[in-house]
């Protein structure tokens, strides 16, 4: 990411280079600035380090859907993610919404136990 100041002094032309836009991998869609999140594809307190940017609505579909635990163990790819069943609904609805949509994500009664 580039930091504000460093945005500044480059040339617009370079700067409209860099900053192409960032495609989500888990819907496929271009990612607004206003609807960009970082997600640890395995969980902080598990020990994960690096993270992606995802549509904001694609990383609360995760982590309503999933634990942690689920996240660290099988989930750790934006792959694993995109294959699993509950996520192939999520995407299948949500790919033919724009691509700044935002929807308030339901937490998953299947992780209340």
């Amino acid at each position: 990411m580039i930091g504000k100041i460093r945005k500044k002094l480059l040339p617009p032309i370079l700067s409209e280079i860099i900053l192409d836009p960032i495609i989500c991998p888990i819907c496929s869609r271009s990612i607004p600035e206003s609807q960009k999140d970082a997600h640890h594809l395995i969980p902080k307190s598990k020990g994960g380090k690096s993270a992606e940017y995802l549509h904001r609505i694609c990383h609360k579909q995760i982590h309503a859907l999933f634990s942690e635990s689920e996240l660290a163990k099988k989930l750790n790819t934006a792959e694993s993610l995109r294959n699993h069943s509950d996520m192939q609904a999520f995407i299948n609805w949500v790919k033919n919404k724009p691509d700044d949509f935002y929807e308030r994500t339901a937490k998953s009664l299947r992780n209340k136990k």
